[in-house]
C-alpha cells in the first residue's frame, strides 16, 4: 500500500448514514438527543437521578443524588443500596429466564448457550462456594482467567456477595500478577489450568504458582477451573478445583445489598507509563454508566446479539461484556482464542453463524 493510500485511510471522512428503518427504531434521534442534552445541562443532578431510577433496581431508594462536599471527590446516590449482580441477572428472570444471556465459542469451535436462568444458578453456586471459603463483603479477589463464561460468573459472584474483584488479563506475566495481588491485598485467586490462543495453551496455573511462590502472603485460597486439561500442580489446603467448589452448592444466594458507593472492582492500569495503578469503581455509578452507554451509544435493543471482542481483563470487557449488556437484558457473545485461527475471516464467520447484530471491536 502506498503512502498516499495510507494517508487517505487516516483521514477518512466518508459518512455512512443509518437506514430510515434503523432511525425509526433507534433509542435516540437528533431531536431526542438534543432534549436529553438540554435536560442534563439544565439540571444535571435531576438528570442523573432520573436515569438512576429508570435503569437501576434499588433495594433502598436513594434520596440524595450528588454529594460534592469533598469535591473533586464526588459521591453519587450515597443513601441508596443495590446489588450489581441482581441488576444484571435476577431482574430479568420473571420475563426472560430462558433467554440466552451468553453465547460462547472457543477457538476449536466448541460452543455454549447459557440462559439467564442458568447464569443465575451458576453465579449463585459460585457465590456460595466463595462464602464457604470465607470470602465476605469487602474482601479482594483476583481473577486470572481465560476468556470463558466462568470469568463472567466469577465477576458476577463477587458482585453478588459484595466482594471486590480485580481481574488481571490472562496474558500478563507471573510478576505482573504478583504485583497486582500484593497491591490489592487479595485473599483469593481464581484461575484456570490454562487457556487457548493461537493453537497454543496459555499456562495460567503455572504462572499463578510462580506469582504465589514469589512472595504473595495474602492469598489463602485458589480456585482452579479445568479448561485445558493439562497436568498442573495443586497445592493441598490451598487449591480447589472449580467443579469441586461448586459441587452440591445451592442454586440460590441472596444478594448482598451494598451502598451505592461501595467498591465493585479494582482494575489496574497496564503499567506502560510507570507502576500500575489500581482504579476503584463504585457500584451504582459504574453500573449506570455501563447501562446508559450500551443503550445510547450502541443503541442496544432487547433482540440484539452484542459482541464486544475485548477481554474482560480490560475496562472495555468489564463494561461491554460482563456488566452493561447483561444489565440491559441483552445476549452477548464471548470468544476465546485468536481471530486469525483458522483464517482471518474467523470473526466474520462468527458474526454470521451467531447472528450478531452489534459488533464492537
Amino acid at each position: 500500500m502506498s503512502g498516499i493510500e495510507i494517508n487517505s485511510v487516516l483521514t477518512e471522512n466518508r459518512l455512512f448514514k443509518p437506514s430510515a428503518e434503523f432511525t425509526e427504531k433507534a433509542r435516540l434521534n437528533s431531536d431526542s438527543l438534543a432534549a436529553l442534552h438540554k435536560q442534563a445541562d439544565d439540571d444535571y443532578e435531576g438528570f442523573w437521578a432520573d436515569q438512576a431510577r429508570q435503569h437501576i433496581d434499588w433495594h433502598t431508594p436513594f434520596t440524595k443524588t450528588l454529594d460534592d462536599s469533598s469535591a473533586p471527590h464526588f459521591k453519587w446516590f450515597t443513601d441508596g443500596s443495590m446489588n450489581v449482580s441482581y441488576n444484571c441477572i435476577d431482574r430479568h428472570l420473571s420475563n426472560n429466564a430462558n433467554k440466552t444471556a451468553i453465547i460462547f465459542e472457543g477457538e476449536a469451535g466448541d460452543t455454549q448457550h447459557i440462559s439467564y436462568q442458568q447464569l443465575h444458578d451458576d453465579v449463585c453456586q459460585f457465590s456460595n462456594a466463595l462464602k464457604e471459603k470465607g470470602i465476605k463483603k469487602g474482601d479482594r479477589v483476583v481473577i486470572y482467567m481465560p476468556m470463558v463464561p466462568e470469568a463472567v460468573v466469577a465477576m458476577q459472584a463477587c458482585a453478588r456477595i459484595g466482594a471486590i474483584h480485580s481481574v488481571v488479563f490472562g496474558g500478563f506475566s507471573a510478576e505482573s500478577l504478583r504485583d497486582r495481588i500484593d497491591d490489592a491485598q487479595a485473599v483469593m485467586l481464581i484461575t484456570a489450568d490454562g487457556g487457548t490462543r493461537g493453537g497454543k495453551t496459555v499456562e495460567l496455573k503455572e504462572a499463578a504458582d510462580k506469582a504465589l511462590n514469589s512472595g504473595c502472603k495474602t492469598i489463602n485460597n485458589v480456585i482452579v477451573l479445568k479448561r485445558s486439561g493439562h497436568d498442573i500442580t495443586m497445592q493441598d489446603g490451598r487449591d480447589t478445583w472449580w467443579s469441586d467448589a461448586v459441587s452440591g452448592q445451592d442454586k440460590t444466594c441472596e444478594p448482598e445489598w451494598v451502598n451505592a458507593e461501595d467498591p465493585l472492582f479494582l482494575l489496574y492500569t497496564s503499567g506502560s507509563t510507570g507502576k500500575p495503578k489500581g482504579i476503584q469503581h463504585s457500584s451504582a455509578g459504574y453500573l449506570l454508566n455501563a447501562i446508559t452507554t450500551n443503550l445510547w451509544v450502541f443503541d442496544l435493543q432487547d433482540n440484539d446479539i452484542f459482541w464486544c471482542t475485548a477481554d474482560v481483563g480490560w475496562i472495555t470487557g468489564h463494561t461491554y461484556v460482563a456488566y452493561g449488556p447483561l444489565a440491559a437484558g441483552a445476549t452477548i457473545l464471548m470468544f476465546e482464542g485468536a481471530p486469525v485461527i483458522p483464517d482471518a475471516g474467523r470473526f466474520w464467520k462468527m458474526v454470521e453463524q451467531h447472528k450478531v447484530t452489534i459488533f464492537y471491536t
